[in-house]
């Protein structure tokens, strides 16, 4: 917050009744004259005092078409002609401007043209135009001179705390950025087949439509707007006629088309407007109707452009979607970190899914246990609690893939310590080259090798010639590789040491 503010108006203190509400004369629009001229030199005077040429416009936002700003009626092009071309390139978040710049900027708002920004240069000076001709001043220096100067203009500057149209930052949860890592997501979703429409918004209420391929994808982040604000939304429906007759009887939406040249734009119109919409839009090659409000909107999600730098700069939020969640949620997330979660179901074909803070996660068959098991059923349920370790956060398919078997010690280890010992277990599967025999006691027990070389001396030439499915041998334990779990065992060996 910047120590010096004065809020400048035109309106005399003197003409305020008990609770400061202003009862005198003047109208409370610009005059479009010497008044407006005023309130111009004062800000002119506070930046010379303080030193300051350019002036960053920040949160840059225009009336949207079915409403305006003020009293006045928004003028065409909201006071911008002239000053930045029609597609508003230029103005945007972070976008330098000379002082004189600034002050036609403070000119369309005074006027109600039909835009508004903060024009600040951060730490130093800030200006801001209110309702109603209110204009709040801050520098980081007194500003004598330009105080006096103000009050000979005939205008009253009124030391205040703060101006009221401070940036806030007290919202909660993470924004997301459009980096590399979203834009990673985006393309894989563009292959994927699920995303198809980027939506930016560079000044707040303005929209650019571009068409998604992975052959665009670099073109297209190449012509944003600094600092935009972006939204990712599914394809369009090629079913023109049922769009149009999926319209309301009444009541505002956002109607979006791609027309026949490949160009995608929107407009917001209510039932007034709808008949002359459909004609506009005859021909067009898809379209979409959007709720106007954002909680019934459902894009598949958002981000906001950082700086060239990659620190994000922009005020301004976009409206968390599922994905935002899941994305800010992912953040927090480690390999190797455990886990607490509630299983919410054990899939058929062999994957479990965990519900880990509102995130599902999954665990394959295979980080179950590490001993052998049919199907994850025959020990996990649905609504049991479990812990188990992070194996991957997947930050581009938003997977996170767990083990349950990695917060416990593999078994094998201990049949490693073995080595050398002789056991008797039955024998479970004859294969060409040997047999299999199950060293433990237990159904799920490991099992060895025996390798036809291993099983008789001399080597039988099928192992079916010396044992059968079912038989109990005996077989020391020669070799233990729990890395490739693997046991090598020998019928041979143990005979000649008993």
């Amino acid at each position: 917050m910047l120590p010096y503010v004065y809020r400048v108006t035109k309106y005399d203190p003197a003409d305020r009744d008990e609770h400061g509400r202003y009862v005198g004369a003047e109208e409370s629009v610009s005059d479009h004259g010497p008044v407006e001229t005023a309130y111009l030199q004062a800000v002119a005077a506070f930046a010379e005092d303080t030193g300051v040429q350019l002036l960053s416009i920040r949160e840059p936002q225009i009336a949207p078409g079915f409403t305006q700003f003020g009293l006045e009626p928004a003028v065409e092009g909201h006071g911008l002609a002239g000053l930045f071309p029609p597609d508003l390139g230029g103005f945007h978040d972070g976008a330098l401007a000379p002082v004189s710049v600034g002050l036609e900027l403070v000119r369309a708002m005074l006027r109600d043209n039909g835009l508004w920004c903060s024009l600040e240069v951060e730490g130093i000076f800030a200006v801001h135009v209110g309702w109603d001709q209110y204009v709040y001043i801050g520098s980081n220096v007194p500003c004598e001179r330009a105080v006096a100067r103000t009050r000979a203009l005939g205008l009253f500057p009124e030391p205040v705390d703060a101006s009221p149209y401070d940036a806030e930052f007290d919202e909660p949860g993470e924004q997301r950025p459009a980096d590399d890592l979203f834009w990673a997501r985006l393309r894989w979703c563009v292959a994927m087949r699920q995303a198809a429409i980027l939506e930016e918004n560079h000044v707040d209420n303005a929209s650019r439509w571009h068409r998604l391929d992975d052959g665009s994808l670099d073109t297209v982040r190449a012509r944003l707007a600094p600092r935009a604000k972006l939204t990712v939304w599914p394809d369009l429906s090629a079913d023109v006629a049922a769009v149009l007759a999926d319209l309301p009887d009444e009541g505002l939406i956002e109607f979006v088309w791609e027309t026949e040249d490949g160009q995608i734009a929107s407009t917001v119109a209510d039932e007034t407007q709808f008949a002359e919409l459909a004609a506009q839009i005859a021909g067009a090659r898809a379209a979409a109707l959007l709720p106007v409000y954002i909680d019934e909107r459902h894009p598949l999600f958002t981000a906001v452009l950082p700086d060239s730098d990659g620190v994000l700069r922009a005020r301004w939020r976009t409206e968390p979607t599922p994905s935002d969640h899941d994305w800010a949620f992912l953040r927090t997330l480690r390999r190797g970190q455990a886990c607490t979660g509630t299983v919410t179901e054990v899939a058929g074909f062999g994957v479990t899914f965990v519900d880990i803070g509102g995130f599902t996660a999954m665990i394959n068959a295979s980080e179950v246990s590490w001993r052998h098991i049919n199907h994850p059923a025959d020990i996990l349920t649905a609504g049991q609690e479990i812990t188990a370790e992070i194996l991957d956060v997947d930050m581009v398919r938003e997977r996170v893939s767990l083990s349950l078997k990695a917060l416990q010690e593999d078994p094998m280890l201990q049949v490693a310590r073995q080595v050398g010992q002789i056991v008797t277990g039955p024998v479970t599967k004859l294969v060409p080259f040997g047999a299999f025999v199950r060293i433990e006691d237990r159904e799920d027990g490991f099992e060895g090798l025996v390798h036809n070389t291993e099983l008789s001396e001399p080597p039988a030439e099928r192992p079916e010639d010396v044992v059968q499915v079912g038989d109990l041998l005996t077989v020391k334990i020669t070799d233990v590789d729990p890395t490739r779990r693997r046991i090598a065992l020998s019928h041979t060996r143990a005979r000649a040491a008993s």
